[in-house]
């Protein structure tokens, strides 16, 4: 009877092999989706981009038109395509490093198709010409109103997730996260408080005018920058690029230093958008100052990311996964300087409603969170379907340079055109008139917005060929060995 009971099993290790597996299907859904809406959002990119280019291409149909489209655009790479990357990986990483389940039970999946939902109704909402006509063209209120609930809802589970785990450390990707979804829930809510004008109508009206609606747009529309398409990628890097490289975070102590001064700093920096604007002048400074200050928090999370790799670099030469994420880490970096300078008044003045602007933002969009999320589905998508690695390795390598060139070609080209309508918007004769009217600016660009088109082509046609890999991966690739029943698993 001695010998039974020192033989078996302790209760915990009983407790661990009853467990649950990981609910993984939703991230898999999250990440079909998200490759599908890459294709679109990239494609309707490019379309838009050949329209500015050579004007016949905007059709005498209302839907097809440039000011309909761009919305589409935006609202597809932002939050269908990035947004289904940031959930789906948020439900992957807080279970394995809260070692536990997802909270909720069927409220991830309503997350899914609840959000899925939001996306295709805003973009037929777009097409067929509705919108708040605000900077980040969002949709009617009653689909504000869906995504809040949806939203909310996302919240209680991965915050549900967070309480119940069983690691008591809770991981950095994780704070991320909170920040990110927290943050987004609350920008959301007041920047779209308005009035409907019927219960069954489509139109309403802003609770702000004037100086105060452009305030509290651009505290939304920057701090959507700075929770949706920083905070929430920097989870996403701070887990998939140690697990990569098979090392450990260099600094853990700074990761946690840099969130909290991100987190302070970023929700000051909005009215940096409003310089030379009716906003008074000390909302301006404060914006600006608060910009600059970004930098050092910015920059740590970029020094820590590339750091990890330190004693692996020559995995960059092999690993083209690896390779993606460092790279991605390095365009943050960049757009991380740029930005801050930008937000300097004296520079704000010559790069403001520019091509510079539109260069800088899609640095971030395509090097940074473009790169960030193809490493990351590289790395997952295997895992979430048993297989040991990705169908073509030679096919990431071309898809890197692929996208590579295609950033290039974009950001550079964005980058002159700016550079040159700033300087010609701004100069005069010797007896101070302007020596340039807008229709000559308008014919200057006119190359530098075919190699932006040819730019944004290359990069689809990368993710095109990513998708068909991944494709091929669940199809035909090679089955993972498997050594354990998929039980929950130490923290990783």
């Amino acid at each position: 009877m001695a010998t039974e009971t020192a033989l078996s099993p302790s209760p915990g290790l009983r407790a661990l092999k009853q467990a649950p597996a990981y609910r993984d299907d939703v991230t898999r859904w999250f990440m079909m989706a998200a490759v599908f809406w890459a294709i679109v959002g990239m494609l309707v990119g490019v379309v838009i981009a050949a329209q500015l280019t050579f004007p016949l291409l905007n059709l005498d149909l209302p839907w097809t038109s440039f000011g309909r489209l761009r919305p589409v655009h935006t609202s597809a790479v932002i939050f269908a395509f990035g947004g289904s990357m940031l959930i789906g990986t948020s439900f992957y990483i807080v279970q394995r490093t809260c070692r536990t389940r997802l909270f909720g039970g069927y409220a991830a999946d309503f997350v899914f198709w609840g959000y899925q939902f939001f996306i295709v109704a805003a973009a037929l909402s777009y097409v067929m010409g509705g919108s708040q006509s605000k900077e980040y063209a969002e949709p009617e209120w009653y689909l504000d109103l869906w995504l809040a609930i949806v939203w909310v809802t996302y919240l209680v589970v991965f915050l549900g997730t967070v309480i119940k785990r069983r690691e008591p450390h809770i991981y950095i990707s994780n704070w991320y996260f909170l920040a990110f979804i927290v943050t987004i829930a609350v920008l959301h809510i007041v920047n779209n408080l308005a009035v409907p004008v019927s219960f069954f109508g489509t139109k309403s009206y802003s609770l702000f005018a004037g100086v105060q609606d452009a305030m509290s747009q651009w505290w939304y529309g920057h701090n959507a920058v700075g929770f949706f398409l920083t905070a929430g990628f920097l989870a996403m890097m701070y887990y998939f690029v140690p697990k990569q490289a098979e090392r450990p975070i260099w600094s853990y102590r700074l990761s946690i230093i840099s969130f909290w001064s991100l987190i302070f700093i970023y929700i000051w920096a909005g009215p940096h958008h409003l310089h030379y604007t009716a906003l008074p002048d000390w909302v301006q400074m404060l914006g600006m100052t608060f910009s600059v200050m970004l930098w050092m928090p910015s920059w740590a999370s970029m020094v820590n990311g590339i750091m990890t790799v330190s004693g692996r670099w020559d995995r960059l030469r092999t690993d083209p996964i690896l390779r993606f994420m460092i790279v991605a880490v390095a365009f943050y970096g960049m757009s991380t300087f740029e930005g801050p300078l930008m937000a300097i008044r004296e520079v704000n003045g010559l790069s403001h409603y520019t091509d510079w602007t539109v260069g800088h933002v899609h640095s971030g969009a395509l090097g940074w969170v473009g790169f960030i999320c193809f490493g990351a589905l590289y790395h997952i998508v295997p895992k979430l379907w048993g297989r040991a690695a990705v169908y073509s390795q030679g096919a990431i390598r071309v898809h890197f340079w692929l996208g590579t060139l295609g950033i290039v070609l974009y950001i550079t080209a964005m980058w002159a055109s700016g550079i040159m309508q700033g300087l010609m918007w701004r100069a005069h004769d010797s007896l101070g008139f302007l020596q340039y009217s807008f229709v000559e600016t308008v014919a200057a660009m006119h190359p530098y917005y075919a190699i932006r088109t040819l730019g944004g082509l290359v990069f689809l046609s990368g993710a095109i060929l990513m998708a068909w890999n991944l494709w091929m991966t669940i199809r035909v690739g090679e089955p993972a060995k498997a050594d354990s029943p998929p039980l929950l698993q130490p923290a990783e």
